[in-house]
């Protein structure tokens, strides 16, 4: 299962910087080719690589940056009268050196920023990357200026800093966000690599996944992955397919039964001849709705981009304002009007607006990370704040996704119900089936059994303390004329649970339920999400009769029983269409598409890889609880970004028109390196604010 991913990356270059809000849709776009059965996705692989040399590349840039930055305020002459040294530093040349050096930090520290305004300004959708080159820009030109005579001061000091932080806080960022996704290629590894096909002549040979064909023979052994979409023509065996069907028990299959690639098989043979590969198999076909979900996802906007956007347009306008009133009104000189320009627009873009959000980032991920709930993409986490309706998958995720004991019915007065269940487990220890194991779970300890026969098709029996024990089907009953008539037994039956009988001496003594058992915290989390008003929903590949029994359980607002795979993220689609903001949580490959669908997808983390690379968000613990948790941080990060951002552009609703000038009638003017100290106990207050943010 080979899915290419054809990226232009001359295109891409900086993409990820292109906003701050680097909404990873914008960098998993899937245009790919499906080919044969086999192999890995490379191109994946180089976009996985493309992210982290891009994390590499803010780093090196930062602490280049920062080195070269020290020399830059020794050299400037506001920052020695600030620290007290008045001229002692001065010497012929040193402005020139400052020059140089700053050359360098602009042309290759602000690189990223200059880029990122050249991409956006093309998008027409300038925001913090246009504030920034804006800010590093015209602060660069003037310094330069300064320096071969125009008069004014020097802003190097302002421009080298500001590139600091804001390598910085995208470093942060980018090392906070989720990288490119690995869906298609978590998708892929489900395949095995080679299959075992079956000559003309009966002989076997080990032939590689990309080189079956339909019409092929394969063998495959217990427990081994099958191959390719095809058909049984020889043996019997039980067939895990929840990962694909979302269907809790595992199905039994014999000659004719169709099976499906990445499905594994249970405890016989099977001669399978092939009918699909490649592009056409079900699981291509998952992929393929993978990556349309993907693509189709909205791109968000980030908190801080939108702020910056705004304050684009602010630097420039009160730029050009305080420029026009100075030259054309009060008649000042151009260098005084240029240095008041240029001050109004350098404070503008201060650093507690680079790391307002990014801080907060990088607290909630240490924070949630910390608590078992790993942000994979920050644009949906943030999304989640405003839900309005999460469905989640069943098995595995509400439910355990292994069969166990619901129920125990006793028909025998004598017996109690754990005689029953001991009798049982004695009998089915000797069985690999998934009913077996779920009956020997149930109990702690169990007695030996001796002349032990399984009974095909039908149950087993073995001798347990000298009594003789059977475990049987209803079809047992029903072929020997065993008369069972019990409202307790057609109730349980009625919830889609598995009903076996066991019979003692030949006397029917009891009956046992079994049913992929609910997590013990799903209750809880249900109540938890249901008191935040958001309305709770089950999406499942099961029959009805088990959707409704877990519903009613779990006291579900919503359930949708029997839902193919391919259409489940149409489902989703279609509590979309209602106006609803949806989260999906779930663990297996056939959520993948509907995870990618969701307005935010949580993982079970103990699911499959594919479903977790699809996730915006993962759930480490495989506890439901964790749900509520996660928007419960999203609502409290965003309160935070909220508050950061008000510190931060509330500081240039105050400096602006200070730095502008229009208290300069009364001598009142703010200084560049008053600006500076203003900038420093803005980014302080972010910073601590921050900190103290809790789950």
């Amino acid at each position: 299962m080979n899915a290419h991913k054809q990226h232009n990356h001359s295109d891409k270059t900086h993409e990820h910087i292109a906003h701050t809000a680097h909404t990873h849709e914008e960098h998993n776009h899937m245009n790919h080719d499906k080919h044969g059965a086999g192999g890995h996705d490379h191109d994946t692989h180089n976009h996985h690589d493309h992210h982290a040399m891009m994390v590499r590349d803010f780093r090196k840039r930062f602490w280049i940056s920062l080195v070269l930055t020290l020399p830059v305020l020794l050299l400037s002459p506001m920052i020695q009268r600030v620290i007290g040294l008045g001229d002692a530093l001065r010497f012929s040349g040193d402005l020139l050196i400052a020059f140089l050096i700053s050359s360098f930090i602009f042309f290759y520290g602000g690189w990223p920023f200059l880029k990122g305004m050249v991409d956006e300004l093309k998008k027409k959708t300038p925001g913090m990357m246009s504030l920034i080159a804006l800010a590093v820009t015209v602060a660069y030109v003037y310094s330069s200026a300064v320096v071969f005579g125009l008069g004014g001061k020097i802003f190097f000091w302002e421009l080298a800093t500001l590139i600091d932080i804001m390598l910085v806080g995208h470093w942060i960022e980018m090392k906070s966000v989720m990288g490119a996704s690995r869906a298609l290629e978590a998708l892929a590894e489900l395949m095995p690599s080679d299959a075992h096909k079956i000559l003309a002549d009966g002989s076997i040979v080990e032939t590689p996944l990309g080189e079956l064909k339909t019409g092929d023979r394969v063998l495959i052994k217990p427990g081994e992955k099958i191959p390719a979409d095809g058909i049984i023509e020889e043996g019997q065996s039980s067939v895990n397919e929840a990962m694909l069907t979302g269907e809790s028990k595992p199905v039994v299959k014999s000659i004719n039964s169709k099976v499906i690639g990445g499905s594994i098989n249970g405890e016989g043979s099977l001669t399978v001849k092939v009918e699909k590969t490649g592009k056409d198999s079900f699981l291509a076909q998952v992929i393929d709705l993978v990556r349309q979900a993907q693509e189709s996802k909205s791109k968000t906007q980030d908190l801080a981009n939108r702020a910056a956007f705004w304050l684009t347009l602010i630097a420039i306008g009160a730029g050009g304002l305080t420029m026009f009133v100075w030259l054309a009104i009060m008649h000042q000189d151009f260098a005084f009007a240029l240095e008041r320009t240029v001050t109004v627009m350098v404070i503008t873009c201060q650093h507690a607006l680079g790391l307002a959000v990014p801080l907060v980032v990088a607290v909630s991920t240490a924070i949630s990370a910390k608590n078992g709930l790993l942000i994979r993409n920050r644009g949906a986490f943030e999304q989640a704040r405003n839900l309005q309706a999460i469905i989640f998958d069943k098995t595995g995720t509400l439910t355990l996704g292994k069969f166990g004991v619901t129920d125990t019915v006793i028909f025998d007065e004598r017996l109690k119900a754990e005689d029953v269940l001991k009798n049982a487990a004695a009998v089915e220890a000797h069985s690999e089936h998934p009913i077996a194991l779920g009956i020997v779970q149930s109990v702690s300890a169990y007695p030996k059994v001796s002349d032990f026969k399984a009974i095909p098709g039908k149950g087993a029996k073995g001798k347990v303390d000298g009594k003789e024990v059977m475990v049987v089907s209803p079809g047992y009953l029903r072929e020997n004329n065993i008369p069972m008539k019990n409202k307790r037994i057609e109730q349980l039956g009625s919830q889609g649970k598995t009903v076996i009988f066991v019979l003692i001496d030949g006397f029917l003594s009891g009956a046992i339920a079994l049913a992929d058992i609910i997590r013990p915290e799903s209750k809880e989390a249900i109540k938890r999400i249901k008191e935040m008003g958001i309305r709770t929903m089950m999406l499942t590949g099961d029959n009805k009769q088990v959707a409704a029994w877990v519903a009613e359980e779990l006291e579900l607002d919503e359930y949708f029983a029997e839902v193919l795979p391919q259409e489940k993220s149409a489902k989703v689609k279609e509590v979309q269409a209602r106006g609803l903001t949806v989260a999906m949580t779930g663990d297996g490959v056939n959520d993948a598409p509907a995870l990618a669908q969701a307005d935010v997808g949580i993982a079970i983390g103990a699911g499959t890889d594919v479903a977790v690379e699809s996730a915006d968000i993962i759930l480490v613990r495989s506890n439901p609880q964790d749900v509520s948790a996660i928007i419960g941080l999203a609502k409290a990060t965003y309160k935070k970004m909220v508050q950061n951002l008000i510190w931060a552009t509330g500081y240039n609703a105050f400096a602006i028109p200070l730095a502008a000038g229009v208290l300069y009638s009364y001598g009142i003017i703010l200084s560049p390196a008053m600006g500076a100290v203003l900038m420093s106990l803005s980014t302080v207050i972010v910073a601590i604010n921050a900190r103290f943010l809790k789950i």
